[in-house]
């Protein structure tokens, strides 16, 4: 009796294992097939109304960024239910801002602004502290960047993914114009973003 109960028991939880791998290698299979291409972003352009670095290490800034999001795919639907814009000067962190999340058609170009404004303390190398003043006499810092942390829904025909979160987008070594008094200063060059495959999930990755 009890055998019979043990095999019993064993049946039920190989079956429901069978099916849980069944279901996640036809989810794997259903993406390979659609094969989504990723979303491409890129700054198309970047300006700075402040940015001075105080004795004491406290960094005063006023950066603004627009984005293009271009979703190049015919058949899928991108739900951004969080956008999380982070700056960053050689190799600090200095501003987070929270964008409004919004659904993005197929073969659709989306516009973003991320303004970052504010006071933060930051440790420049002795290095980077020479490149810092070089680049406020020229009025044009080059080591500036955005990173973009992101999480999102796919949909296909009536298939909608689980929410994750995508990998970083990166957009790096930006060369920004410091904007003051009215001076003239060169146009911002459009500087494409990177990440790694937009629709895997990065803590399934870290995993």
């Amino acid at each position: 009796m009890c055998f019979r109960s043990r095999c019993s028991f064993c049946y039920i939880f190989f079956t429901i294992y069978t099916l849980m791998l069944m279901f996640i290698l036809s989810i794997i299979l259903f993406w390979i097939i659609i094969s989504p291409s990723s979303v491409k972003f890129h700054v198309t352009d970047a300006s700075l109304t402040q940015f001075n670095l105080t004795s004491n290490n406290t960094l005063y800034y006023n950066f603004k960024v627009n984005v293009t999001m271009r979703n190049p795919n015919n058949n899928i639907i991108v739900y951004y239910r969080r956008i999380t814009a982070i700056s960053w000067y050689k190799d600090n962190a200095f501003g987070w801002v929270s964008l409004t999340p919004f659904d993005q058609g197929h073969k659709n170009t989306t516009f973003l602004q991320a303004v970052f404004e504010g006071q933060r303390v930051i440790k420049l190398k002795s290095k980077q502290l020479g490149e810092y003043k070089d680049e406020t006499s020229v009025g044009i810092y080059k080591d500036l960047a955005v990173d973009f942390d992101l999480r999102i829904r796919a949909k296909y025909a009536k298939f909608k993914s689980s929410r994750f979160n995508t990998p970083i987008v990166q957009c790096r070594r930006l060369r920004v114009p410091l904007i003051s008094n009215g001076k003239s200063v060169p146009p911002f060059s459009v500087t494409r973003c990177k990440s790694a495959y937009f629709f895997s999930d990065r803590d399934a990755a870290d995993g």
